[in-house]
């Protein structure tokens, strides 16, 4: 008997991007991928949440305690979108203000991302495989103390049916065809990953001539 399961792939109609407790001090935790990295991580699956116009939703936890406050990026390029400070709940499940807006959006593919992996990720993605949703976790958005901790908690998610991804593959599987828009995927692609910028800049001197 086969153990293969069907290929689900991402649907920029069906999506929710939720961005959970990218926090100023959780944030200094990180040592399982460069800081500068993992910041550009970050920013590259915000910025393909908007130019995929994804509804994103953002949640801290005890922002008044150690954990800090939000990467103010991130506020930024979200200025409207639910933002649920919760009060003390380690499982962003937990809060009921975070799963109504999950709901609201009445979207079933979840595209998770957060800080610290095998907790801030890991206790949510699997609270809403529980209740049904299809889940993405983007691994290189997503950061914790080690090696040996992200590994767990990625092989944990991945038993209970979650899709372990980066943030170029989910901007590629949303995009799903160049001709679609050409210079937008590559403008994402070319404003976070250095050698991207030099094919773009190689493929703009050819269309120009």
């Amino acid at each position: 008997m086969s153990n293969n399961k069907p290929y689900v792939r991402l649907d920029r109609d069906n999506a929710v991007v939720l961005l959970v407790d990218h926090q100023a001090g959780l944030l200094s935790l990180v040592r399982d991928i460069e800081p500068d990295r993992f910041k550009n991580n970050v920013l590259a699956l915000a910025d393909a949440a908007k130019f995929f116009n994804l509804p994103t939703i953002l949640t801290t936890s005890f922002e008044t305690g150690p954990n800090g406050p939000l990467m103010p990026e991130l506020k930024a390029l979200f200025p409207d979108a639910p933002y649920i400070a919760r009060p003390g709940q380690i499982n962003a499940w937990d809060n009921e203000d975070f799963v109504k807006a999950i709901k609201a959006t009445g979207k079933k593919q979840l595209i998770i991302a957060g800080v610290v992996t095998e907790v801030c990720v890991a206790f949510p993605a699997l609270s809403a495989i529980e209740e049904g949703f299809e889940v993405f976790v983007v691994g290189d958005a997503s950061g914790t103390f080690n090696e040996l901790t992200r590994d767990a908690a990625w092989r944990r998610m991945e038993a209970a049916g979650a899709q372990m991804m980066t943030w170029f593959g989910v901007a590629c599987e949303l995009h799903r065809d160049w001709r679609n828009d050409i210079e937008g995927l590559g403008a994402l692609c070319a404003n976070h990953i250095p050698d991207y910028r030099n094919l773009m800049t190689a493929y703009n001197s050819l269309q120009a001539k």
